[in-house]
Formats: C-alpha cells, sequence, structure tokens
C-alpha cells in the first residue's frame, strides 16, 4: 500500500493493516445496523416477490451472510477506531454479487462502511 502510495505521488503518514476482523462486532455496533435494515427486511411470506428481486432481505439470507456482513459491521467499528481524523482513507468495498446478496443487503453494508 506504501509503495502504491508513492507511486501516485500520495503524501501519508502512516499506512495501517487492520488484524482481527473476523472477531465478533459490538452488539451496540450490530444493533445500529439492524436499526438499518429495520425497513428492508421480508415480514411475511406475501413478500417473497420483492424479496426475489433483491428490493427486501430475508431471514434465511442474513443466516447465510452472517459473516460478511459481521466483517463490514466489524471494519467499520475500527475505520471509526483507527481513522476518524485521517484526510484520505482507502479501502476495498465488497464486490457486489447479483444472485447471491440482495440489493438491499449489498447497500446496506455500503451505509455501514461509509457512513460518518
Amino acid at each position: 500500500m506504501a509503495t502504491l502510495l508513492s507511486k501516485f505521488r500520495i503524501d501519508f503518514s502512516d499506512v495501517i493493516i487492520i488484524p482481527n476482523l473476523a472477531k465478533k462486532a459490538e452488539e451496540s455496533s450490530r444493533l445500529e445496523f439492524d436499526e438499518l435494515i429495520k425497513d428492508f427486511k421480508a415480514k411475511s411470506s406475501d413478500e417473497l416477490e420483492k424479496e426475489n428481486d433483491g428490493l427486501l432481505i430475508s431471514d434465511v439470507e442474513l443466516l447465510g451472510q452472517r459473516e460478511k456482513t459481521n466483517r463490514h459491521i466489524r471494519l467499520r467499528e475500527l475505520l471509526l477506531e483507527n481513522s476518524k481524523d485521517s484526510s484520505l482513507i482507502v479501502m476495498t468495498l465488497p464486490m457486489p454479487r447479483k444472485n447471491s446478496v440482495s440489493a438491499a443487503l449489498y447497500m446496506a453494508w455500503i451505509e455501514t462502511l461509509t457512513k460518518d
């Protein structure tokens, strides 16, 4: 990363590599994420059509994507902890996967990572 920043003549003081992304996110962060997605969760079987269009998030999808969701929530915690006063933060965003992650869940991940 330092080489890449130097190559593009971006002045930097620190490059911090974040360890322990697999650690469970704090409960307050998880509750904040749950609040973010509450309007996009499928509530009944009548909403399956919208769910299949990627407009809603099912409980099955949340369960299947819980590790990735935890990773993104944990990364937000670490970003706020280590980089809240930074002028520039460079990071890789999750790749959108059309048939494996709903649009609503993907956008919740992006909002979680980039908020504040």
